[in-house]
């Protein structure tokens, strides 16, 4: 095993997550002993839930489009990206022996498609490296200048040149994210933002016979659209499912972020569903006021336009009895059926987390914390959210780099 070429600087790293193994990798490489503590019995259980369903690692598309992911955090997470874009990480992988690939989507995928291959990869070059890990170990805060740590041995404090915490956000507490060092963080006068679903599900109060017969239903060739941030209607096309609760999947959890913000605001937000997003107005109508002879209304658009299962349940569920045998109502609400969002499904059963640590309280451009010099942040901990596709783990690695680099740097005087 490789030795650290100055191990008498020790930092801690504390979450062993993406963010936390990147900041990790690259202070090992600047010569210090690095020591990874987690809650959690093993690493990168949140990391191993993502791939589950296929490690959709990073994208593909041009760098200008995927820093504009980041909304209004653009500019600081465009910092990340310069040191470590998604061709960087596809880089990185291939160094790991692991082949990746860009499906049709743009998302790239390990040639495996799944995520233990890479952890595994990963966990044994950082110990060849000489970091060091020590699992079931959650973080207290400070005593004394110290890290607290609660083990399985009980209560132990540590000491630290300099610390890396990659805590993650608030979603799948039961992975080891659970949101607890905020207010360790805001007792010691940094600012943290409410943390607030991200990439989330939301509620519809459906009527117990919609919900009992429609529950799980796919939704497929839909589109949404939804009232933008300057008030004009904005539109996409793709696929999400009804839940018991609402509705969730890759169309809601694209546009999640606005809708959350809306009904923050104004405690419900309302979005437009097209059923028939292949089909213009014109035609659509021309099915519905087809003459339908002795047909019922509901065999009239199965018929005419293959209206049935939960699409057909949606239009029983929307529009008054009187709506639905008005044939200019139902076409127009066949092109843009009115749903009513409540709120956002609670935060633990969210893909990610938004809210924070605030960047305004970094010291100017790194990764350290004003209020605790010494103290870096990464990855989740940080107040900004990203869409699904491989934008929100490019971050990650970005932002652990970013502090591993930092914390070398605020060491570097003494080393």
């Amino acid at each position: 095993m490789n030795q650290p070429s100055n191990p008498s600087k020790r930092v801690a790293v504390i979450g062993a997550g993406p963010a936390g193994l990147m900041a990790a990798e690259t202070l090992a490489a600047g010569g210090v002993q690095v020591d990874v503590y987690d809650a959690m019995p093993s690493s990168g259980r949140k990391f191993l839930l993502a791939g589950k369903g296929g490690m959709n690692i990073t994208h593909s598309e041009p760098l200008p489009a995927f820093r504009s992911r980041y909304r209004e955090r653009e500019r600081e997470i465009g910092r990340w990206l310069d040191g470590f874009d998604p061709q960087a990480v596809r880089d990185w992988i291939h160094g790991l022996g692991i082949d990746t690939f860009v499906g049709s989507s743009g998302r790239v995928f390990p040639l495996e498609m799944k995520a233990a291959p890479l952890l595994r990869a990963w966990l044994h070059r950082l110990r060849e490296a000489g970091v060091r890990f020590h699992m079931r170990h959650r973080w207290l805060g400070w005593q004394d200048g110290r890290l607290r740590m609660a083990t399985p041995d009980g209560e132990i404090l540590l000491e630290a040149d300099a610390t890396v915490l990659a805590l993650g956000g608030a979603s799948w507490a039961r992975l080891g994210s659970d949101g607890a060092w905020a207010p360790l963080l805001a007792e010691r006068g940094v600012e943290v933002a409410p943390l607030v679903p991200s990439n989330c599900g939301f509620d519809v109060d459906w009527s117990t016979h919609f919900r009992e017969k429609h529950a799980g239903a796919p939704l497929t060739t839909v589109a949404l659209a939804w009232r933008g941030a300057g008030g004009a209607l904005e539109k996409r096309q793709g696929q999400f499912v009804v839940t018991g609760s609402g509705i969730e999947g890759s169309l809601v959890y694209a546009v999640s972020a606005l809708l959350r913000d809306q009904i923050a605001a104004a405690g419900s937000t309302t979005i437009w569903l097209d059923l028939l997003p292949d089909l213009d107005e014109a035609r659509v109508l021309a099915e519905v006021a087809h003459p339908r002879g002795s047909r019922s209304m509901s065999s009239h658009l199965q018929g005419r336009l293959g209206i049935k299962g939960v699409k057909a349940g949606l239009l029983h569920e929307c529009l008054s009895k009187e709506a639905y045998a008005d044939p200019g109502r139902v076409a127009r609400a066949l092109k843009a059926l009115p749903l009513v969002l409540m709120r956002p499904r609670p935060i633990d059963e969210a893909i990610s987390s938004a809210g924070g640590v605030r960047f305004e309280a970094l010291d100017g451009n790194s990764a350290m914390l004003r209020a605790l010099p010494g103290v870096f942040v990464a990855g989740e901990m940080l107040d900004w959210e990203a869409p699904t596709g491989g934008y929100l783990l490019t971050a990650c690695f970005g932002s652990g780099r970013a502090a591993g680099r930092d914390a070398l740097a605020f060491l570097e005087p003494t080393r």
